[in-house]
């Protein structure tokens, strides 16, 4: 009779990852699209882990999706310890032949992701060929979210907001400025002040987060802002300011001074000294990244700064 250790597996760690993301998910259809593949794909891989094992996972229950069986509770902290383990192999692996590899998630700010997040990650991959990125985009609080979740490995985005268990390293300084029409009567300045502003209509982008640090900037100068549209997409926003419906205050300074209607933009540098956003990486706190993480790390002190930023004029 041949010794346990040497039985062979009759079960695939992506059968395990497929049961886990169920098990979190609490439905074969949300964790399909977690994961990036077919429910019948899921559905088959839990019917062969509970044949192979002769358990059953979970409790079908056609209102509420799936629940876990006692037994499935068990299986999933036992397999969630495998694939950590299997994971821990991955990036032993990866230091042994010195080259980040494998697999990273990164999540950006959904109004930095159109101006620099193609660029940098096609630069992250030239140096780091062997690595697998994917990439999401959201707004800050779907951001923090996916970290917690471990959907995404970081995150690029701002210091608004962050909670205690997000670990946020700073990369560079954004100062608002005020977005206006080429045609504005006040698009020949280089700078102008807030009170400048605070008669005119103004395009609000109207983001969580976002939202409120535009509009401190007006309460910390004793201002009221006269809101005359408000949009949750940046370009939206830009195409509204090109046509003549007000300014808006941004943070990004986009190379291109175009709105996606072809209008002309200008940007004028706010007098004041308000407190700028701080572009940087927002991570879980861990005493332990994975290789391929770190590299993206060291890529990104690379590529941003006060004086360069994919995609933007800096100061």
């Amino acid at each position: 009779m041949p010794h346990p250790s040497a039985m062979p597996l009759r079960f695939t760690l992506r059968q395990l990852e497929y049961f886990v993301a169920v098990g979190r998910a609490g439905s074969i259809a949300a964790a399909a699209e977690r994961v990036n593949v077919s429910s019948p794909s899921i559905s088959a891989a839990i019917a062969q882990l509970e044949t192979e094992f002769g358990i059953q996972l979970f409790i079908r229950q056609h209102a509420q999706g799936l629940s876990l069986t006692p037994g499935g509770r068990r299986f999933l902290a036992e397999a969630e310890l495998l694939l950590e383990s299997a994971e821990a192999l991955h990036e032993l692996s990866s230091d042994i032949a010195e080259k980040p590899r494998g697999p990273i998630n990164v999540g950006c700010l959904v109004t930095l992701a159109p101006i620099l997040l193609a660029a940098l990650r096609r630069g992250f991959e030239a140096v780091c060929p062997e690595a697998r990125v994917t990439q999401a985009e959201a707004n800050q609080e779907r951001l923090i979210e996916m970290l917690r979740r471990a959907e995404i490995d970081v995150a690029i985005t701002y210091d608004l907001e962050i909670p205690r268990d997000v670990a946020f390293e700073p990369l560079a300084a954004l100062p608002p400025c005020a977005m206006v029409s080429a045609a504005h009567r006040l698009a020949g300045r280089s700078t102008i002040a807030l009170a400048d502003l605070a008669d005119e209509p103004m395009v609000l982008l109207d983001l969580p987060l976002s939202r409120e640090y535009f509009l401190s900037l007006f309460q910390a100068s004793d201002l009221r802002p006269r809101i005359a549209e408000r949009s949750r997409d940046m370009a939206v926003v830009r195409s509204l300011v090109a046509n003549g419906y007000g300014y808006a205050l941004v943070n990004i300074r986009p190379r291109n001074q175009q709105a996606p209607d072809g209008n002309a933009l200008a940007l004028l540098r706010l007098d004041g000294g308000y407190r700028p956003m701080t572009l940087g990486l927002a991570t879980m706190r861990t005493d332990r990244k994975p290789r391929i993480l770190r590299a993206f790390e060291d890529h990104c002190r690379s590529a941003i700064g006060d004086d360069r930023i994919p995609g933007m004029v800096t100061r």
